[in-house]
């Protein structure tokens, strides 16, 4: 049992390490985000993905006749 114990304690000491190694380079990638303007403007893309279609490409009209003649 004491020794149970002990593998569980290495256990949550690594855990706590690396929990705690995650949270810092979220915090981090979180601050340069926001010191690079990241979070600037939340509204403007979402909206450019609804209105900025591009207009259809004018095709030539199919012709079935030259498929036939390919086959």
């Amino acid at each position: 049992s004491g020794r149970n114990r002990g593998v569980v304690m290495e256990l949550v000491f690594v855990a706590l390490q690396v929990a705690l190694v995650i949270g810092g380079a979220a915090l981090v990638a979180f601050v340069w985000a926001a010191r690079d303007d990241q979070f600037e403007d939340l509204d403007t893309p979402p909206t450019r993905a609804l209105f900025d279609d591009l207009p259809a490409p004018k095709s030539a009209p199919s012709d079935d006749s030259t498929e036939a003649q390919a086959k």
